[in-house]
């Protein structure tokens, strides 16, 4: 094995900052003058187009959600809107405690590190600033790739990238977007990051994975023990 492949969204990041994405949706919701239930719907009902990069842009994203909930902003009201929904973005991307620990740990065991994350515009526009980008060899984002996991394509697409074969790869996840059984149908180990310390938060999964991998943790915390050395 020569390479880990990390989800990102309750993986990487914070999985109690899920619970956060709703109030942040609000105050972009208020910025750009829509109902914040109303733009909440359409933020979740649209993540798929989203995540695939169909709306573009974070500002050409905001400007087609409200005008799906009936609103045209006006240039100054996209631009507080802008500003709300990116900060709005960092708090929902923090690391978990032991991530950046954790990724360096690995790193010093001789893997290679990827990403794969379904993840709309914000993640993709930001990530060069994030505390997350010098640890990553190759991040893969479906909102630039025009595809979600399990598509193996994705898995195909990170593995060629850190030049390693599909089957030297651990792939590290949640569970989110069936992302183990496109693991294991690419030839790929799968770890479950089961966050049993995130129990209020387990049914923002989107679309959950029925199958389990043999590997499970709890946290990242026992993940170097169970790599080993590269």
């Amino acid at each position: 094995m020569r390479a880990v492949i990390f989800d990102f969204f309750g993986t990487l990041s914070d999985p109690s900052a899920e619970a956060e994405r709703l109030g942040t949706f609000a105050v972009t919701a208020a910025a750009l003058g829509v109902p914040a239930d109303r733009f909440g719907a359409v933020m979740a009902a649209t993540f798929r187009r989203r995540a695939t990069g169909e709306h573009g842009g974070t500002r050409d994203t905001l400007l087609a959600m409200a005008r799906a909930c009936g609103v045209e902003p006006g240039e100054a009201q996209l631009d507080a809107a802008l500003a709300s929904h990116r900060a709005g973005a960092q708090i929902v991307r923090r690391p978990r405690p032991e991530a950046l620990a954790v990724l360096d740990r690995v790193r010093e065991l001789g893997y290679v590190l990827g990403l794969l994350s379904d993840c709309s515009s914000e993640l993709c526009e930001a990530w060069a600033e994030t505390p997350y980008a010098a640890r990553i060899d190759a991040p893969v984002f479906s909102w630039r790739e025009g595809r979600l996991k399990p598509d193996p394509r994705l898995y195909a697409t990170v593995a060629e990238r850190l030049g390693v074969a599909p089957a030297e790869c651990w792939f590290v996840g949640d569970g989110g977007g069936r992302e183990h059984h496109g693991a294991r149908q690419a030839g790929m180990r799968p770890v479950l990051i089961t966050n049993d310390a995130y129990p209020e938060v387990r049914h923002l999964r989107a679309d959950p994975d029925s199958y389990l991998p043999p590997d499970r943790l709890p946290d990242l915390t026992g993940l170097p023990a169970l790599l080993g050395p590269a």
